[in-house]
C-alpha cells in the first residue's frame, strides 16, 4: 500500500515537469496516461481502506476510508479531463498546451497529496499549493479578465488560508496541552485524545478553519472569487476546480470536525456548518436565475453543493454522512460533465453568453443531450447518484429530527434545479432564432468520449455502487464520527 501511495503523489508530479520538456503531443498523450494510471492506482487502494484499520505511512502519510473517497473524486476528474482537454486544445499552439499541460498535472498532483496528508500542517501546505497552482491556470489564458480573476483568488483565498493557518495554531495548542510540546499535528491522535482536549481553542481551530478553508470551498459569505475564476479559466481547469479543488477543501475542514467532534462538543461544529450551509444553499439557489455565463452558473452550482455538504455533515447521523461522502464523488462526477459539455458549448458557439446558445441538440448530436443530462444528474434526477446522496441527506436529518433544515434543503434544492434546468433546456431544446452559421458535428471526439464515461458512473453510484464502495462509505461515514 505504501507503494501504491507514494506512486499516487509521484506520478502526475513527473508527468508535469516532464511535459514542460516534450512536444505538445508529447505532453497530452503523457498527461492522459498520467491521470488514466492516478486513477487506477487509487482504486486499488479501495480494498484496504474499506477493510483495514488506518494507515499510518512514514508519520507523514496517511490513507484512510475518508481520504480514499476523495482521492477517488479527484482521480476520476483527473483521467477524465485528461482525455478532454487532448480535444480542447486541438487549435491551440505547441507552447500554450505544455505550459496547460505541466500546470494541470501539478494541480492534479496537488490535490491528490492533500487527503494523504497525515497532519494538519501539512494538509494546509498542500492547499496552499493548490492556491498557488490553480491561480496561475485561471490566469492563463492571459486575458485582462483572467488576470483580475485570479488575482482577486489569490487575494481572498490567501486571507481565508491565514485564517486556516491561525486555526492550526489553535489546534496545535490544543494538542499540546495533551500530547506534549513535540506534537507535530498528527490528526489521529488529536481524534484519539480528544475527550482530554481543551474546548476553547478546538472551537476557535475549528470556527477559523471552516471561515478559512470556506474560502476555497465557497462556502457564503467568502465564495466571491468563485464565479470569476471558474468563468475565466479554461474549462478542464474549471472541472478540476469545481468538482475536486472544493471537494479538496471541504475535507480539510472534515478534519477538523473529527477532532471538534471528539473533543465532546459535538453540538458546535454542527451548528456551525448547518449556518454556513444553509446560507450557501440560499445564495446559491437565488444567484442561479438570470446568469448570463454558462461557466458562472455552474460556479454557482457549485456553491450550492458544497452548502448541500455543509448540511449533511451538519445532521451528524450515520446515513447522512454515508450521504455526504458519496454526494463528493458524485457531485465530482456530475459537475466534470458538466463543465465538459459547457466547454464543447463555448467551443462551438464561440462565447459563454448563454442566451447566444440555441438549437444545441441539433448542432451538437452528442454533446448536447449529453450536457442536459449532466445537468438533470446534478439537479439531484434520479437515478443520478447526485439524487442517492441527496436522499440519504434528507433521511438522515430527518432521522435525526432535524426537520425544519432537511425541509429547507428539499425547497431551495428544488429551487436551484429549476434555474438550472431552465437555463440547460433553452440552451439545448429551444431552436436557433437563425440559421446556424456553423455546422453541426461535434467539435472533437475526445470532448464527448470522457462526458459518456461520467454518465455511466453517475447511473452505477445512483443505481448500485459496488460492494467495495459501499463498504469504504460505511466505513468513512463511522470514521467521521457517525452515531
Amino acid at each position: 500500500m505504501i507503494a501504491v501511495v507514494l506512486a499516487v503523489l509521484i506520478l502526475p508530479l513527473a508527468a508535469g515537469l516532464a511535459c514542460l520538456a516534450v512536444p505538445a503531443r508529447a505532453a497530452a498523450a503523457l498527461t492522459v496516461t498520467s491521470g488514466v494510471a492516478s486513477f487506477a492506482l487509487v482504486l486499488a487502494l479501495v480494498p484496504e481502506a474499506a477493510h483495514g484499520d488506518l494507515s499510518y505511512l512514514s508519520g507523514y502519510l496517511r490513507a484512510d476510508a475518508v481520504s480514499v473517497i476523495f482521492l477517488l473524486a479527484t482521480g476520476f476528474l483527473y483521467a477524465a479531463v485528461a482525455v478532454y482537454a487532448v480535444g480542447y486544445l486541438k487549435h491551440r499552439d505547441a507552447r500554450y498546451a505544455r505550459r496547460f499541460h505541466a500546470g494541470f498535472n501539478a494541480f492534479a498532483w496537488a490535490m491528490l497529496a492533500a487527503p494523504l496528508m497525515g497532519s494538519l500542517a501539512l494538509l494546509w501546505i498542500a492547499v496552499e499549493v493548490t492556491t498557488i497552482i490553480s491561480a496561475l491556470l485561471v490566469a492563463i489564458e492571459d486575458t485582462d479578465g483572467a488576470a483580475e480573476a485570479a488575482w482577486k483568488y489569490v487575494l481572498i483565498a490567501s486571507a481565508g488560508l491565514g485564517l486556516a493557518l491561525l486555526g492550526t495554531v489553535f489546534a496545535y495548542y490544543a494538542g499540546a496541552q495533551v500530547l506534549g510540546e513535540h506534537f507535530n499535528l498528527a490528526v489521529q491522535p488529536l481524534i484519539q485524545a480528544g475527550s482530554r482536549l481543551p474546548r476553547t481553542p478546538v472551537r476557535l481551530a475549528f470556527g477559523l478553519a471552516v471561515l478559512g478553508y470556506g474560502t476555497k470551498v465557497g462556502l457564503f459569505p467568502v465564495h466571491t472569487w468563485l464565479p470569476d475564476a471558474h468563468s475565466e479559466a479554461p474549462t478542464p481547469v474549471s472541472a478540476l476546480l469545481s468538482g475536486s479543488l472544493l471537494a479538496v477543501s471541504f475535507y480539510a475542514i472534515l478534519r477538523f470536525y473529527q477532532v471538534a467532534a471528539a473533543s465532546g462538543g459535538g453540538g458546535f461544529p454542527r451548528d456551525t456548518l448547518l449556518a454556513f450551509g444553509v446560507a450557501s444553499l440560499l445564495l446559491a439557489s437565488l444567484y442561479v436565475f438570470g446568469q448570463r455565463d454558462v461557466k458562472r452558473l455552474l460556479a454557482y452550482s457549485s456553491v450550492e453543493h458544497m452548502g448541500i455538504l455543509a448540511i449533511g455533515v451538519s445532521f451528524g447521523a450515520p446515513v447522512a454522512l454515508a450521504g455526504v461522502l458519496l454526494h463528493v464523488m458524485a457531485h465530482a462526477v456530475a459537475k466534470g460533465n458538466a463543465f465538459m459539455g459547457a466547454g464543447v458549448f463555448t467551443v462551438k458557439y464561440g462565447t459563454k453568453r448563454m442566451p447566444a446558445m440555441r438549437g444545441g441538440m441539433s448542432l451538437l448530436p452528442w454533446s448536447g443531450p449529453l450536457f442536459l443530462l449532466a445537468i438533470f444528474a446534478l439537479s439531484g434526477l434520479p437515478p443520478s447518484g447526485v439524487f442517492r446522496s441527496e436522499f440519504q441527506i434528507v433521511a438522515g436529518g430527518l432521522g435525526d429530527g432535524s426537520y425544519a433544515a432537511a425541509a429547507v434543503l428539499v425547497v431551495l434544492v428544488t429551487v436551484a434545479f429549476a434555474g438550472l434546468a431552465t437555463a440547460a433546456t433553452r440552451m439545448v431544446l429551444t431552436p436557433a432564432p437563425e440559421p446556424a452559421k456553423t455546422a453541426a458535428g461535434e467539435p472533437s471526439t475526445w470532448m464527448v468520449v470522457p462526458a459518456v464515461a461520467g454518465l455511466a458512473v453517475l447511473a452505477l453510484l445512483g443505481l448500485h455502487p459496488p460492494g467495495e464502495l459501499a463498504d469504504l462509505i460505511t466505513r468513512g461515514a463511522a470514521q467521521l464520527g457517525a452515531r
